[in-house]
């Protein structure tokens, strides 16, 4: 079990981690999930001890390893810019750290090759790393990741230069293989979907500071506040201010949605009222949806899928709908809330009543 209690990173005047607790068990899939600068990289070079809390203890199984050494410890890590010895073959890159630690002959062939194999790099193994494309060298660098068989393993961002087809191979295989090696896996992304996809849980972080931490499906559905909630949306969360008077959200008789079941218990007041892209729609997609009018700002064609950027009453909102839409700016629409999703969020920003289920970037 890694524990960090109370740490924090310092560095002049700037603050790069605020005081943070957090408890990762063994056999955990762990997310750190936020945008570049939030604290990912920070946090995990004070997991792996590449640099020491200003303030705070870290233990692992209970025993103090704030001051230890990197070298002293049972910790592999790759970065998104991968790090391999250039004069070795991809074989020796991948081998290098059993031969370190005294492995027999026979046992570093077979990992090396199961590893070459998990990652496409049975062909490659004669070759230095110069001779292998981005792509290559970072699977040589994952590969040497899991033979070294590490208590904690640090993942920041490693599928980043990955083609999609891998990237979709090693999402599914990575967890599975550090699960049964009982070792701590810790991945940072800064794409919710990715977090999704892995599962485990999830860290949120902005600007040094975790905002929530738990079962990735519990903190995507359910964020604290809107910190998170906006952690974990892409495209951008939809929000709107609005003020709750007995059974309806409203702004001036302009903006009106009904209060949802779930949110119907909340006090009347002012609150932020947030919902995702997926969530807003061309077509009516349940009976309880809600219709508003607004404007076209852009349409974005990607694929089988279309990204519309709409004004509605001051408010710029995402819709993703499947499909391609091609809609002229500044035409005038009406579109369609699902009530079902909505959250709600009170002055402080915190989350405010119930919370609805729904699927994950899919409405249900």
């Amino acid at each position: 079990m890694l524990e960090l209690k109370n740490i924090t990173k310092v560095v002049g005047a700037d603050t790069h981690i605020h005081p943070t607790d957090l408890t990762l068990e063994r056999g955990s899939l762990n997310v750190l999930l936020g945008p570049t600068l939030s604290g990912k990289t920070s946090l995990m070079r004070l997991m792996a001890g590449l640099d020491k809390p200003t303030t705070g203890t870290i233990t692992f199984d209970g025993k103090d390893v704030t001051g230890m050494r990197v070298q002293d410890r049972s910790v592999a890590m790759v970065y998104q810019q991968f790090i391999n010895y250039p004069a070795m073959t991809v074989y020796e890159n991948i081998a290098s750290p059993m031969r370190i630690s005294g492995k027999d002959h026979e046992t570093i062939d077979r990992e090396v090759r199961k590893a070459a194999e998990l990652m496409k790099l049975t062909p490659y193994l004669e070759r230095t790393p110069l001779n292998l494309s981005g792509g290559q060298q970072q699977r040589t660098a994952l590969a040497r990741a899991i033979v070294k068989n590490a208590s904690l393993v640090l993942l920041d961002e490693p599928l980043a230069n990955l083609d999609y087809k891998l990237r979709e191979e090693l999402r599914e295989e990575l967890p599975k293989l550090f699960a049964a090696s009982g070792s701590i896996f810790v991945y940072a992304t800064t794409e919710p979907q990715e977090a999704l996809l892995l599962g485990g849980n999830t860290a949120t972080l902005s600007q040094g500071r975790i905002s929530q931490f738990g079962p990735t499906i519990s903190v995507y559905r359910k964020p604290a506040d809107i910190v998170t909630a906006r952690t974990f949306a892409d495209p951008p969360l939809n929000t709107i201010d609005l003020v709750k008077s007995g059974d309806t959200f409203d702004r001036d008789g302009i903006a009106v949605l009904p209060v949802p079941a779930h949110l119907s218990g909340i006090a009347d007041g002012p609150y932020t009222i947030a919902f995702h892209p997926h969530h807003l729609s061309l077509a009516r997609p349940h009976e309880t949806a809600a219709t508003l009018k607004a404007r076209i700002i852009i349409s974005e064609i990607a694929g089988s899928e279309s990204f519309i950027h709409v004004d509605c009453v001051g408010s710029r909102w995402v819709m993703l709908e499947h499909g391609i839409h091609d809609i002229e700016p500044d035409t005038a629409i009406e579109l369609f809330v699902d009530t079902r999703h909505l959250m709600a969020f009170g002055p402080d920003g915190r989350a405010i009543g119930g919370h609805a289920g729904g699927s994950a970037f899919r409405a249900a």
